[in-house]
């Protein structure tokens, strides 16, 4: 297995990268909309990775994985296989790094992420189910000669991930938890290894819609599991399995994983609209969903930090998914 990430590592990334990103803003949520469900003694504090380039955290590990590459392969291109957010983010790196982007894409994925991708520059190919987009992307790699970066496997996404908890770290002091949501494990796998090599008294909570628990199956059995399906309406963490590099991270630093379900899901992101404004996309709401669901009695009155992992949604799509709400709500 490659060696695990060091303060150091996860430093001189977040100094590669630095000119293609931007570091992220903290926002201290306090009023009323957080305070009378989490308690107003709990300090809630926001790392809005949603305003990141192309609306996710995913740029931070597609650039790595493309800045690792030689010029010659970088000059041959990369390839990926996404619903959304990652095929999104490399179609970003690839443009600016000069590496052209082909990205696998399911049939049914949100037109709008789609269009995103080819506003990058990025070719698109889309096919009917996962099965396909998998075997299509291995072609590409294989006829092609690009590279393949993974969406949340390897070294240098995770590096590329960690420098996300590096930047909180470094903006918000004596933290006694954060949140952190899991779809395939590399956001969690590397905020977690850069919060607890910079801060190891902060806790770390994972949470994981009930729809896609496969971290939760796979830390319960102690190694990485998959699931048959992907039953849950948060896509950007619907991932039908775990790998073992990330796996292994979130094994060693992750105190405790947690699940919500996609009604809480709906209320995270009505929650957040009224108290912040901000349109999420439900992954983006899974740490506002633990925090005053699962979360709440046991991180009362603690200095809480809360990864917003991104919102690429359209205006439609959001009125649906708050339509579904009972009406009272």
């Amino acid at each position: 297995m490659e060696a695990e990430p060091t303060l150091t590592d996860i430093q001189a990334t977040r100094e590669r990268i630095d000119p293609y990103i931007v570091e992220t803003p903290i926002w201290h949520w306090r009023n009323r909309d957080i305070s009378e469900t989490a308690g107003s003694e709990t300090q809630v504090f926001l790392k809005l990775e949603l305003f990141q380039h192309t609306g996710t955290f995913k740029p931070r590990g597609a650039l790595n994985n493309i800045l690792s590459l030689d010029e010659k392969r970088r000059q041959r291109g990369v390839t990926a296989v996404s619903a959304g957010n990652h095929a999104i983010a490399l179609s970003y790196a690839g443009k600016i790094l000069g590496s052209p982007a082909k990205v696998v894409m399911p049939q049914n994925a949100n037109p709008a992420r789609v269009e995103l991708c080819r506003s990058y520059g990025a070719e698109v190919v889309l096919k009917p189910d996962v099965h396909e987009a998998f075997a299509e992307v291995e072609r590409i790699e294989k006829e092609e000669g690009r590279t393949f970066v993974h969406p949340f496997e390897g070294r240098n996404t995770i590096l590329g991930t960690a420098t996300v908890g590096y930047e909180l770290t470094n903006q918000l002091s004596e933290i006694d938890a954060v949140i952190i949501p899991v779809g395939g494990g590399g956001l969690c796998a590397g905020i977690a290894t850069a919060v607890k090599l910079s801060q190891p008294r902060c806790r770390v909570y994972a949470v994981e819609p009930e729809g896609a628990d496969t971290m939760r199956r796979s830390l319960a059995s102690g190694k990485p599991e998959s699931i048959d399906a992907v039953r849950t309406i948060a896509d950007s963490l619907g991932a039908p399995f775990a790998a073992p590099y990330s796996f292994h991270l979130c094994q060693k630093y992750v105190d405790e994983l947690v699940l919500v379900s996609d009604d809480e899901l709906r209320q995270a992101m009505l929650r957040l609209y009224r108290g912040t404004k901000l349109a999420v996309e439900p992954a983006g709401a899974a740490t506002t969903a633990a925090l005053v669901g699962p979360l709440r009695e046991k991180l009362r009155g603690q200095r809480i930090a809360l990864i917003i992992c991104g919102s690429n949604l359209d205006v439609p799509t959001f009125a649906q998914h708050i339509a579904a709400l009972d009406s009272e709500q």
